[in-house]
């Protein structure tokens, strides 16, 4: 099968081709423009470069959220256009099982965390058993200090946005047993969500592009204080 991917949830957008399981291109930016100023960019390099023919693509992959609002919207509506425009499902993988996928057949607790403001993160708990990575529970929205909770005493590796502002925090809790992914595997990548998007495709778990929506934990910052203003009476 012939898959675009593209991620655009989190402070970094990317985007990846793979054809039958194997890596043909990939883009990867983590800097200063917005998504809706990569994404597209992206998509058409990579299609030049590699000379691909729209025609021979079976499915876009996406990831499906948790993490930034616009971002995943973009992501989303990026997806969903190019599906719809070459008549093609889309396959949507949630953000933190692509992130947790950066680190392979680990001894240690797999914990990607992306910071999600007010002292919360989006997270899941992860642990290779027999050669697949299996979560622990569910996506979650909740406190630093509850997760942290949850992981004493368990070696732990991190990775995420939300090492780049709780590391230190992490680490006077958890002490020797927080580690922390390095930088070049520290984010979502496209090329990771393109393998998984592969293993989804063959299984059938595909979604018509009309009918795809993404997946949220808790609502925007605009509805929470909306709610907040609509609560007060104001």
């Amino acid at each position: 099968m012939n898959i675009i991917a593209i991620d655009a949830s989190g402070l970094s957008g990317s985007v990846a081709y793979i054809s039958d399981y194997k890596l043909v291109g990939e883009y990867y930016i983590c800097h200063k423009l917005t998504h809706s100023q990569t994404i597209m960019p992206m998509l058409e390099h990579l299609k030049n470069m590699i000379g691909l023919d729209l025609e021979t693509v079976d499915a876009i992959a996406v990831t499906s959220g948790p993490g930034s609002f616009t971002g995943i919207r973009i992501g989303v509506a990026t997806a969903k256009a190019m599906a719809l425009a070459i008549g093609v499902p889309i396959i949507g993988i949630p953000t933190l099982d692509v992130m947790a996928h950066n680190i392979p057949f680990a001894e240690q607790i797999i914990c990607p965390i992306m910071d999600a403001r007010r002292n919360q993160v989006y997270t899941a708990i992860y642990k290779w058993q027999a050669g697949k990575l299996q979560r622990e529970g569910d996506y979650l929205a909740i406190e630093i200090d509850e997760l942290l909770e949850r992981l004493e005493g368990r070696k732990t590796i991190f990775l995420g946005d939300g090492v780049d502002v709780l590391q230190g925090k992490i680490t006077q809790v958890m002490g020797e047993a927080a580690l922390f992914a390095p930088s070049f595997v520290h984010m979502q990548r496209a090329s990771v969500l393109a393998q998984l998007a592969c293993e989804a495709f063959e299984k059938g778990e595909i979604v018509d592009a009309d009918a795809f929506v993404p997946m949220y934990l808790r609502k925007s910052q605009a509805e929470r204080e909306l709610e907040e203003r609509e609560n007060s009476g104001h």
